[in-house]
């Protein structure tokens, strides 16, 4: 599956304003929900997760990737991406302040892996990385991701 299929253009948002860790990963989810794509019960899961086993969730400096199990309300693969207006701290030392949430919906643990996987061919390009800073509209980020030149 590729991530063209799994960030959908009404999955994609920027210059988001949150005034906490908690109101990002709810933004991300309000996306996924409105897609259809999860239950509402996901956005609370997601939540849940980082509650439960910390800010491991920030991958990288200022990357935030909240997820959930996918029996707690996926419908269909998705990936939602929001830039933050303001960065927000999520208790992670190492990789906070986070700018970017990147909110994984997966059906089974081989498409969670995969889409990993593929995340992460973007996610550790420095140079994808610079582009995602400095977008001003949600296409611009969403052609970063998909690989669109």
């Amino acid at each position: 599956m590729e991530l063209k299929s799994l960030i959908r253009e009404n999955l994609v948002n920027v210059d988001v304003e949150v005034q906490d860790w908690e109101e990002a990963i709810r933004a991300a989810g309000k996306l996924m929900v409105d897609d259809g794509a999860v239950e509402p019960r996901f956005v609370d899961a997601m939540i849940r997760v980082k509650n439960e086993f910390g800010p491991y969730i920030v991958v990288a400096p200022g990357i935030a990737l909240p997820h959930a199990k996918p029996e707690d309300g996926v419908i269909q693969a998705s990936i939602a991406v929001i830039r933050l207006k303001n960065t927000v701290e999520f208790g992670n030392k190492d990789n906070d302040p986070v700018y970017l949430v990147v909110a994984l919906a997966a059906v089974d643990n081989k498409q969670h892996i995969e889409g990993l996987r593929q995340l992460s061919g973007v996610l550790g390009d420095d140079n994808k990385i610079a582009a995602i800073k400095k977008v001003q509209t949600k296409e611009e980020l969403l052609k970063i991701f998909w690989g669109v030149e």
